[in-house]
């Protein structure tokens, strides 16, 4: 298995970045047929050949995935494409 860790900080509410982890699950389910369910804080999504979560915190997100054996070699892809998702809906905190 690969696997890959993403942290980012955002500068929204809890409610908003829920929201935003909630809509990349939406596009991840429609592109990859990927489902989805929240657990607490955490959105854990899975279909074959890959699972994992992502944490919403108060002021960071976390996402984690494992990536089957017949994924793992498009893992730069797929990481490429979790950092674009995450530069989309997460609002980075204001600085001063």
């Amino acid at each position: 298995m690969s696997d890959i860790l993403i942290r980012r900080t955002h500068g929204m509410t809890q409610a908003k970045a829920r929201k935003a982890a909630e809509q990349i699950a939406d596009e991840l389910a429609a592109e990859f047929d990927m489902r989805h369910a929240w657990e607490g804080s955490t959105l854990n999504f899975s279909r074959t050949g890959v699972h994992g979560c992502i944490v919403v915190g108060a002021k960071e997100v976390e996402v984690r995935a494992k990536l089957g054996f017949l994924l793992a070699f498009l893992r730069p892809k797929i990481e490429q494409e979790i950092h674009r998702f995450c530069d989309e809906k997460f609002v980075p905190p204001r600085s001063g």
